[in-house]
């Protein structure tokens, strides 16, 4: 159990008559709020904003000296408790700005002794008390010393006092602050999003603080270790509703300034962490249910509940967080669970404590128009963000550096708690394709980066923000599975709830971990793992990247090696494992499981691998190591054989990493092009979905590569071939499109068989697409295409079409109230071939009220897909790089993915000059939270060109011969 802080009689009533205080200085701060207005404006961004005659520095080249100057707070303070009093404005004032006012009383402990308070404060105004900052008390017989100076340092977002004289060691203090702040349209701190509801334009103050926006909202603490315990109270409109982490406890209608407001007071959090935290004022309505007198409930707009779009969420939330109480062996901490759905979200979700925020898109479900894959990206986010709960929540990293803590455990955990709410899904299988084979494109490449950074290298905010990525989501859960498999799950579990009682409510790194999966190895009768849970976990998380495992079955040799997409890159970031990892290789052998194997060297040999004549090995089955798998030319042509004759005596997973490695393999120059091309050749026979999705997604490689060369026209003779079988099969089984397949997967797997042929010119699918959207465009109030085929449908059927479909679907866009109906046609808009609609389309994403800010960079992202709008999006960014920096380069996690999205194409030396001239023109704007995706660009870029070269005829060859 952590350190719990008990609030002495002298503390209470302190804090009492402090937060008194409060609602009478917000009238002060209202009243006074044109003339801090315009201070606001004309607030710097950066340097130092002076408020007590402190001099501005120069503006040279700037190395730190002053503990104001460094990104880390000093460790000399210790939060103990928060009271925040906060009153959002939902009506703009006469030149249409929204605020905020607000006050802070801040409980704090000097642990060691001090003549300066330092805590982060990022564009908010702060009121003066004589001519100082904040006002200073003590509690009980002490005295606080008398402020010196205060000033903001914009560079490292600081409020820095310096005092007369130090703190005392052992002391409590108490930091009074009033502020106003902007709440503006940016989806960071406490800001608003807007909608229209029955013609009425509606607004939301509502919250983002993770990773470093809490300081946006008030003066705080802000960092993951300096854990509090906050005790909230919002001041609203009377016709609007507000939560925050906790209950309501209390609510009162008073009048303030003329105003009248509702006061709501909300009980006092568990100790936590900053950017955990929630406050929304809203007049959204909500479903609730109780489970086991937790009091569940789902927020969103009034329209949506009234549609029952918030019922599957209800549903599946009890089963989840049912799961994991039984899996970590802890209840959930908290008295309630609200999960609300916002018009305007940066994130897919976000889990703060008790009060979870979504996109619409990731919480509500129509139970009519929503599709199948719409009901999976709602019940795995729910279960994602509640295993939060403990995992992050109840625990928390000590650090940005160990984000994949995490993160990586909530996407690994999300696919056992979707699996216990939805069990015919067989969802788990899943995570191969979503995360595993996902973060091996990423992790391949020498400028990736080990799971678990040191310090230093995450300091700065735009640092922090590059942290979310695919590495410590996706690796982050590929590598907890693979423990999880070889420790096996009881005991993986029994570690960590003996973690999460352990340091619940404090803070760890990631060897307290290792620690207590020890101890649950250590207490568990005939458990044996080659060496200690430290030993082998390290070197997954302490290395980057990630070995090819190669099995020669003539001689019994198992090799590794350090696999890079690109075999002449070179990899400076030094290893102290010499990128040598202790793999676990599960494995047959003609089709029967053998026991487990280690590979602990570079090189060994294990005799029962070596087989003859028809036998057969087939190594890392289900994908439960994070390795790729290579043989020799024997045994390759073996599993090739068996596949074409028997493909189902391999299982699907392991189908599906058999294409996958073998065209990564090739890529890396390891085997044969051709050799990875030849596992696509049984496809005709395959029917499920996860073979084909893997195979989809490497020819799709092939796509990017060759669809403005002479290769296409042999790629897609050779593709329509092998999509026919599965377009008929589908075609069979639903009766001519009339019915929806049984199985969860099949449903995907009818998705593809139609999307591919349609863009592979399979006779027939362009004529159903097509008949299918225009008799939804002469009654458009009936729309005939099923909800699971709508992505697909809409997208060729503006492919093929002209203006009038782009039109259509604009309108259509502009009219629904379903997120999930927006999204698919904004995706689809993308898909036109005519260049003067996208760059209309492109023009769209600079204009809120036509593309929400949440939605424009992935917008960009989906012109850059279409073959033709490629060099568009690309001319589009360029052209507009300070604006897209300003507005999201700072701090957006999906930021880096628009440099990924528009680059994916990039294979010839002209375009990789103009990625380097790219990166040159800007280093003065800079790239944020992109500047690792830009220099992974550039490596792909160089991979692919060298690629191209060295396989375009080979590979026009090939699909030639194999077409006729």
């Amino acid at each position: 159990m952590g350190k719990v802080y008990y609030v002495s009689k002298n503390v209470g009533l302190g804090l009492l008559v402090l937060a008194a205080s409060a609602l009478a200085t917000i009238i002060a701060l209202s009243i006074a709020y044109d003339k801090e207005r315009a201070k606001n404006r004309d607030k710097p961004e950066d340097g130092v904003t002076d408020n007590s005659s402190m001099p501005t520095p120069p503006t040279t080249s700037f190395t730190p000296k002053e503990p104001w100057d460094y990104y880390r707070l000093p460790d000399s303070l210790v939060p103990v408790s928060y009271n925040v009093t906060l009153w959002p404005r939902l009506q703009p004032s006469a030149d249409n700005m929204y605020i905020f006012t607000g006050s802070s009383v801040m409980l704090f402990r000097c642990v060691k002794e001090t003549d300066l308070i330092i805590i982060h404060s990022n564009k908010l105004n702060l009121t003066t008390f004589n001519g100082h900052l904040a006002k200073l008390s003590a509690l009980g017989e002490a005295t606080a010393p008398a402020i010196q100076k205060s000033w903001l340092v914009g560079k490292t977002e600081y409020l820095v006092l310096q005092l007369r004289s130090r703190l005392s060691l052992g002391v409590s203090y108490v930091l009074y602050i009033e502020f106003l702040g902007n709440l503006a349209d940016d989806l960071q701190g406490f800001y608003r999003s807007e909608y229209i509801e029955d013609g009425v334009k509606k607004v939301v103050a509502t919250s983002q603080m993770q990773a470093t926006y809490a300081r946006k909202t008030f003066p705080c603490f802000d960092e993951p270790a300096m854990k509090a315990i906050f005790n909230v109270k919002m001041i609203h409109g009377r016709d609007t509703v507000a939560l925050s982490n906790g209950r309501a406890i209390d609510t009162e209608d008073t009048v303030i300034d003329g105003v009248n407001v509702r006061v709501t007071t909300f009980e006092a959090t568990k100790k936590m962490s900053t950017y955990l935290l929630a406050f929304i004022v809203s007049d959204f309505s909500y479903i609730q249910s109780t489970q086991n007198d937790l009091l569940v409930r789902i927020w969103a707009r009034r329209k949506a509940i009234d549609d029952k779009q918030g019922d599957y969420a209800l549903n599946v939330t009890g089963p989840i967080l049912q799961f994991y109480e039984q899996y970590y062996n802890a209840t959930y901490p908290l008295s309630k669970s609200d999960q609300i759905a916002l018009p305007d979200f940066d994130a897919g979700a976000m889990e703060n404590w008790g009060l979870v925020t979504y996109r619409e898109t990731a919480l509500l479900f129509d139970p009519i128009m929503s599709s199948n894959g719409n009901k999976e990206r709602v019940t795995t986010i729910i279960a994602h963000e509640l295993a939060h709960m403990w995992f992050g929540n109840l625990v928390t990293m000590q650090w940005w550096n160990d984000l994949w803590l995490n993160e990586g455990f909530a996407s690994y955990v999300e696919y056992l708690g979707a699996d216990y709410a939805e069990p015919t899904w067989n969802i788990k299988d899943q995570i191969v394709l979503y995360d595993v084979h996902k973060v091996f494109a990423v992790d391949a490449l020498a400028s990736s980066h080990p799971l678990s950074r040191r310090e230093e290298e995450v300091n700065e905010p735009a640092q922090i923000s590059e942290m979310f990525n695919t590495i410590s989501y996706s690796k982050g859960a590929a590598v907890l599975r693979m423990l999880s498999e070889f420790l096996t799950e009881p005991v993986f579990a029994k570690g960590l709830s003996s973690y999460l009682n352990t340091f619940a409510f404090g803070n760890t790194v990631y060897t307290d971990l290792w620690n207590h999966l020890q101890q649950a190895v250590d207490s568990t009768p005939d458990m044996h793992i080659p060496h200690t849970v430290h030993d082998i976990m390290n070197r997954w998380t302490l290395q980057m990247g990630f070995p090819v495992v190669t099995i020669d079955t003539r001689t019994g040799s198992v090799t590794q090696k350090h696999f890079l997409l690109d075999p002449d890159s070179v990899v400076d970031r030094p290893s102290q494992f010499n990128y040598i990892w202790f793999v676990p290789i599960k494995w047959m052998k003609t089709g029967v499981e053998q026991q487990q194997y280690w590979l602990l060297q570079k090189t060994d040999t294990h005799g029962s691998m070596r087989v003859s004549g028809g036998d057969w090995v087939l190594a890392n089955t289900n994908m439960s190591g994070y390795f790729r798998v290579n043989y020799d030319p024997d045994n390759w042509d073996r599993l090739l054989s068996l596949l074409n004759t028997n493909h189902q005596a391999v299982s699907l997973i392991n189908r599906a990493q058999i294409i996958d490695d073998a065209f990564n393999l090739a890529r890396a120059k390891i085997i044969s092009t051709t050799l990875a091309l030849r596992t696509t050749k049984y496809l005709s026979k395959e029917r499920d979905y996860i073979p084909w999705e893997s195979a989809l997604r490497n020819l799709n490689y092939y796509i990017l590569m060759f669809d403005r060369t002479e290769v296409y026209g042999a790629l897609q003779t050779y593709l329509k071939k092998q999509i026919q079988p599965l377009f008929e099969h589908f075609q069979m089984i639903t009766a001519n499109w009339t019915k929806v397949p049984t199985g969860h997967t099949d449903q995907y797997n009818q998705i593809n068989a139609i999307g591919i042929a349609c863009s592979m010119g399979v006779e027939g699918c362009r004529v159903l697409i097509q008949s299918w959207y225009r008799q939804w465009m002469r009654n458009p109030h009936h729309n005939p295409i099923h909800p699971n085929l709508k992505n697909t449908v809409y997208c060729s059927a503006i492919a093929f079409g002209g203006v009038e479909e782009w039109d259509f679907a604009w309108k259509m866009f502009k009219n629904t109230t379903l997120a999930s109906e927006a999204s698919r046609l904004r995706a689809a808009m993308a898909c036109t071939k005519a260049p003067w609609l996208l760059n209309r389309y492109l023009e769209y994403t600079l204009d809120p009220t036509k593309i929400r800010k949440q939605d424009a960079t992935s917008t960009i992202q989906y012109v850059a897909r279409n073959v033709v709008g490629m060099p568009l999006a690309w001319n589009f960014v360029r052209a507009r790089w300070d604006y897209l920096f300003q507005q999201y380069g700072r701090g957006s996690f999906s930021f880096s993915n628009l440099v990924n999205g528009i680059t994916n194409r990039f294979s010839t030396e002209f375009e990789l000059q103009e990625l380097k001239k790219f990166k040159q023109d800007h280093l003065n704007v800079g790239f944020g939270s992109a500047t690792l995706a830009l220099e992974q660009a550039m490596e792909k870029t160089t991979a692919n060109i060298k690629w191209v070269t060295e396989n375009k005829a080979h590979v026009l060859k090939w699909f030639t011969e194999e077409s006729t």
